[in-house]
């Protein structure tokens, strides 16, 4: 009987609470990222736009360093939660833009979410194709391309870089047309007859870069989505070559999956 307590005893004295496993695995966790729970469990409560508290008083208030502060708020900027504007402070961020995936153009897309697009004609410009691009396009190498290089707003606010190329000799007169809020894809269909059939699009990561940065009002190397688009008709020819470059923290892609038959 006696050997019986003695064993019970030692279980309990080599046996944790769990308790301590909790404070254990407390210690063990990062201090920013408590600090970033809380800013989370704070964001769902609070509307787009609302001001968060200072680096200064977060750092008071959980007894951290302000570098903990800024790495946590610096995770949550590039998630898109929060919206850190120079001079003015951090606030709660806008809702991602949803988009998704499918053959539709950037204006389609906005106008069937409610927002108004708008684009800025960076460069418009005229190139001798490259080998491969000249495949892309379907064209000999050497031949004209059209370059347009473009700004793609919603309600006003950066969205996207796209740079569009496309056969000079089949869209002669294009740039014409292509008014502030004009879709590339209904003034194809409208004034050169083309419908676009299907497109193969790939998307990467990347970092911004110091030009993309300063285009779309982010900081450099804030995480971007690349968009890589080579579109045709609905006879096969090929029409565009489209690369994209969106806020990581303002968009993000969304698509229906089905098993294969």
């Amino acid at each position: 009987m006696r050997d019986m307590e003695c064993e019970e005893e030692a279980m309990l004295e080599t046996t944790p609470a769990s308790g301590v496993d909790a404070r254990t695995r407390a210690q063990r966790e990062p201090k920013y990222w408590g600090l970033k729970r809380h800013l989370l469990d704070l964001l769902r409560a609070l509307p787009p736009g609302s001001p968060i508290p200072t680096e200064r008083s977060l750092a008071a208030e959980f007894d951290v360093s302000r570098t903990t502060v800024r790495q946590a708020l610096a995770e949550l900027t590039v998630e898109g939660r929060l919206l850190r504007v120079q001079g003015k402070g951090t606030f709660a961020a806008e809702p991602k833009v949803a988009q998704r995936l499918q053959l539709s153009s950037y204006t389609e897309d906005m106008r069937a979410q409610g927002r108004v697009p708008s684009s800025k004609l960076i460069e418009a410009s005229e190139m001798p194709a490259e080998a491969e691009l000249a495949r892309y396009l379907g064209v000999r190498p050497g031949a004209k391309v059209l370059r347009l290089h473009r700004l793609r707003l919603a309600d006003n606010e950066p969205m996207a870089i796209e740079t569009t190329h496309l056969a000079l000799g089949r869209f002669r007169g294009l740039r014409r047309y292509l008014a502030p809020g004009a879709s590339l894809y209904q003034v194809l269909s409208e004034r050169f007859g083309v419908e676009m059939g299907h497109a193969e699009e790939t998307i990467e990561t990347a970092l911004a870069s110091p030009e993309e940065a300063e285009l779309l009002g982010a900081d450099i190397g804030l995480p971007m989505l690349l968009l890589s688009r080579h579109s045709f008709d609905t006879e096969g020819n090929p029409i565009e070559w489209v690369r994209s470059v969106y806020r990581g923290d303002r968009y993000k892609f969304v698509a229906t999956l089905n098993r294969p038959s």
